[in-house]
Protein backbone atom coordinates (compact mmCIF):
# COMPACT_ATOMS: atom_id res chain seq x y z
CA UNK A 1 0.00 0.00 0.00
CA UNK A 2 1.26 3.76 -0.81
CA UNK A 3 2.35 5.59 1.80
CA UNK A 4 0.46 8.61 0.40
CA UNK A 5 -2.80 8.47 -1.41
CA UNK A 6 -3.89 12.13 -2.69
CA UNK A 7 -7.79 12.69 -3.98
CA UNK A 8 -7.17 14.46 -7.29
CA UNK A 9 -5.30 18.28 -7.94
CA UNK A 10 -5.96 19.54 -4.06
CA UNK A 11 -4.56 16.36 -2.58
CA UNK A 12 -1.38 16.22 -4.87
CA UNK A 13 -0.68 20.27 -4.16
CA UNK A 14 -0.85 19.20 -0.07
CA UNK A 15 1.90 17.30 -0.78
CA UNK A 16 4.25 19.81 -2.54
CA UNK A 17 7.73 19.78 -0.89
CA UNK A 18 6.87 16.84 1.56
CA UNK A 19 9.30 14.03 1.12
CA UNK A 20 7.70 11.21 0.99
CA UNK A 21 9.17 7.31 1.45
CA UNK A 22 12.07 5.49 1.71
CA UNK A 23 9.67 2.69 -0.38
CA UNK A 24 10.37 -1.07 0.30
CA UNK A 25 13.71 -2.43 -0.58
CA UNK A 26 14.31 -4.32 -4.06
CA UNK A 27 17.00 -6.38 -4.68
CA UNK A 28 18.90 -5.82 -8.27
CA UNK A 29 20.55 -9.03 -9.45
CA UNK A 30 22.41 -10.17 -12.21
CA UNK A 31 19.53 -11.79 -13.91
CA UNK A 32 17.96 -8.52 -13.73
CA UNK A 33 20.67 -6.51 -15.44
CA UNK A 34 21.19 -9.49 -18.20
CA UNK A 35 17.38 -8.95 -18.84
CA UNK A 36 17.92 -5.63 -19.33
CA UNK A 37 20.70 -6.05 -21.25
CA UNK A 38 18.89 -8.25 -23.72
CA UNK A 39 15.69 -6.28 -24.11
CA UNK A 40 17.92 -2.84 -24.43
CA UNK A 41 20.97 -4.34 -26.60
CA UNK A 42 23.15 -2.83 -24.01
CA UNK A 43 25.35 -5.48 -23.49
CA UNK A 44 28.58 -3.62 -22.50
CA UNK A 45 30.80 -6.02 -20.22
CA UNK A 46 30.91 -4.20 -17.07
CA UNK A 47 27.14 -5.11 -17.02
CA UNK A 48 26.75 -8.60 -18.37
CA UNK A 49 30.20 -9.92 -18.12
CA UNK A 50 31.09 -10.75 -14.53
CA UNK A 51 34.50 -12.38 -14.50
CA UNK A 52 35.82 -9.46 -16.91
CA UNK A 53 34.47 -6.89 -14.47
CA UNK A 54 35.57 -8.69 -11.34
CA UNK A 55 39.38 -8.25 -12.52
CA UNK A 56 39.04 -4.69 -14.54
CA UNK A 57 35.84 -3.05 -12.79
CA UNK A 58 36.80 -0.03 -10.27
CA UNK A 59 33.55 -1.63 -8.56
CA UNK A 60 34.60 -4.79 -8.73
CA UNK A 61 31.85 -6.26 -9.97
CA UNK A 62 29.07 -5.93 -13.01
CA UNK A 63 26.78 -2.87 -12.26
CA UNK A 64 23.23 -2.15 -13.11
CA UNK A 65 22.48 -0.26 -16.48
CA UNK A 66 21.78 3.72 -15.94
CA UNK A 67 18.32 2.98 -17.38
CA UNK A 68 17.53 0.34 -15.57
CA UNK A 69 17.48 1.89 -12.51
CA UNK A 70 15.46 4.55 -13.45
CA UNK A 71 13.01 2.12 -15.07
CA UNK A 72 12.87 0.73 -11.83
CA UNK A 73 11.38 3.96 -10.45
CA UNK A 74 7.68 3.03 -11.83
CA UNK A 75 7.91 -0.26 -9.39
CA UNK A 76 9.21 1.82 -6.64
CA UNK A 77 6.76 4.79 -6.80
CA UNK A 78 3.72 2.03 -6.51
CA UNK A 79 4.56 2.34 -2.17
CA UNK A 80 4.75 5.77 -2.19
CA UNK A 81 2.29 7.33 -3.89
CA UNK A 82 -1.20 6.23 -5.37
CA UNK A 83 -3.00 9.25 -6.64
CA UNK A 84 -6.97 8.84 -6.96
CA UNK A 85 -9.52 11.93 -8.36
CA UNK A 86 -8.08 11.18 -12.09
CA UNK A 87 -9.61 9.21 -15.43
CA UNK A 88 -6.33 8.98 -16.64
CA UNK A 89 -2.15 9.38 -15.85
CA UNK A 90 -0.04 9.43 -18.96
CA UNK A 91 4.16 9.51 -18.68
CA UNK A 92 4.99 12.78 -20.09
CA UNK A 93 8.92 12.72 -19.98
CA UNK A 94 11.66 12.97 -17.33
CA UNK A 95 13.77 16.24 -16.33
CA UNK A 96 17.32 16.07 -14.86
CA UNK A 97 18.31 12.59 -14.76
CA UNK A 98 22.04 11.97 -12.89
CA UNK A 99 23.07 8.28 -11.59
CA UNK A 100 25.61 9.85 -8.88
CA UNK A 101 26.85 6.61 -7.79
CA UNK A 102 26.35 2.62 -9.23
CA UNK A 103 24.36 -0.39 -8.50
CA UNK A 104 26.59 -3.21 -8.86
CA UNK A 105 24.63 -6.43 -9.00
CA UNK A 106 23.43 -8.01 -5.61
CA UNK A 107 22.54 -4.25 -4.56
CA UNK A 108 19.18 -3.27 -2.91
CA UNK A 109 17.58 -0.01 -4.03
CA UNK A 110 14.64 1.79 -2.52
CA UNK A 111 13.54 5.38 -3.90
CA UNK A 112 11.99 8.21 -2.21
CA UNK A 113 9.67 10.84 -3.92
CA UNK A 114 8.74 14.90 -3.58
CA UNK A 115 6.25 16.81 -5.66
CA UNK A 116 7.89 19.53 -6.80
CA UNK A 117 4.76 20.92 -9.01
CA UNK A 118 1.07 20.58 -9.97
CA UNK A 119 0.15 22.79 -12.97
CA UNK A 120 -2.76 23.02 -15.05
CA UNK A 121 -1.65 22.91 -19.00
CA UNK A 122 -5.00 23.05 -20.61
CA UNK A 123 -7.75 21.34 -21.89
CA UNK A 124 -8.28 19.94 -18.25
CA UNK A 125 -4.66 18.32 -17.80
CA UNK A 126 -2.36 18.97 -15.08
CA UNK A 127 1.06 18.76 -15.09
CA UNK A 128 2.74 17.42 -12.35
CA UNK A 129 6.45 16.77 -11.79
CA UNK A 130 7.84 14.51 -8.80
CA UNK A 131 11.59 14.04 -7.75
CA UNK A 132 12.51 10.56 -7.29
CA UNK A 133 15.95 9.77 -5.53
CA UNK A 134 17.01 6.25 -5.80
CA UNK A 135 19.54 4.70 -2.83
CA UNK A 136 21.56 1.31 -2.80
CA UNK A 137 21.68 -0.18 0.68
CA UNK A 138 25.63 0.93 2.10
CA UNK A 139 26.25 3.74 -0.94
CA UNK A 140 26.64 6.97 0.33
CA UNK A 141 25.52 8.79 -2.97
CA UNK A 142 22.23 8.27 -4.71
CA UNK A 143 22.25 5.86 -7.74
CA UNK A 144 19.66 8.20 -9.21
CA UNK A 145 17.96 11.30 -9.18
CA UNK A 146 15.65 12.28 -11.09
CA UNK A 147 12.12 14.43 -12.16
CA UNK A 148 9.67 12.72 -13.33
CA UNK A 149 7.04 14.61 -15.24
CA UNK A 150 3.37 13.89 -15.37
CA UNK A 151 0.13 14.54 -16.83
CA UNK A 152 -2.96 13.37 -15.37
CA UNK A 153 -6.56 14.30 -16.36
CA UNK A 154 -9.18 15.02 -13.39
CA UNK A 155 -12.62 13.16 -13.47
Amino acid sequence: MAQATPNGVEGLRELLGREIGPSGWRQVTQDDIDAFARLSGDDQWIHVDVERAKAESPFGTTVAHGNLTLSMIDGLRRDLIESTGFKLGVNYGWNKIRFPAPVPSGSKVRATAEIMSVDDVGGGWVQVVTKFTVEAEGSDKPVCVAESVGRALPE
